[in-house]
């Protein structure tokens, strides 16, 4: 269990190791940033589109098409994010899928929030949404770099893949 919780605090030394100072100062760790928003600005589009014909075309509350433009958009941005952004940290579909749809829906509560916080300030549907996905944007990043897509020590096997 410690050489488990040991290599999971390791396994991800590019960000953390010499502290947030020095993972500011790595040029590979701005390029991913750059990826993973552009992926998220595809998403994020993706994302209004769905949101907006839900509302118009489908009559849906804004709350249950929040939802359904997450789920269209997190596929969106799963596969983008695997095939470009982290590309050289594959792990197994399923194993590496199913974290970054844990860290997706811990996002995506968090957006839930927002928006509805931010229609009932008077922000509108739409405006809330997209203001909504803006904020929790960090928190999406830095939990699927430190967590859905981390980098394992070589040589080390995640004991959960399996």
């Amino acid at each position: 269990m410690i050489g488990r919780v040991r290599g999971a605090l390791s396994a991800e030394s590019t960000l953390i190791e010499g502290g947030p100072r020095a993972a500011l100062r790595r040029r590979h760790n701005w390029v991913q940033l750059a990826q993973f928003s552009a992926v998220g600005a595809s998403g994020y589009v993706v994302n209004l589109a769905v949101y907006a014909a839900l509302i118009e075309l489908a009559g849906l509350h804004y709350l249950v098409a929040a939802v359904g433009s997450f789920l269209v958009a997190v596929t969106n941005n799963y596969s983008w994010n695997r095939l470009w952004t982290f590309e050289n940290r594959r792990g197994r579909v399923a194993y590496e899928g199913m974290r970054f749809l844990v860290v997706s829906t811990v996002a995506l509560g968090a957006n839930l929030v927002c928006l509805e916080a931010l229609v009932l300030l008077g922000a509108g549907k739409l405006v809330g949404q997209a203001i909504a996905i803006v904020l929790v944007t960090p928190l999406n990043f830095v939990g699927n770099k430190l967590w859905s897509f981390r980098t394992l020590p070589a040589g080390e096997a995640d004991a959960e893949a399996y």
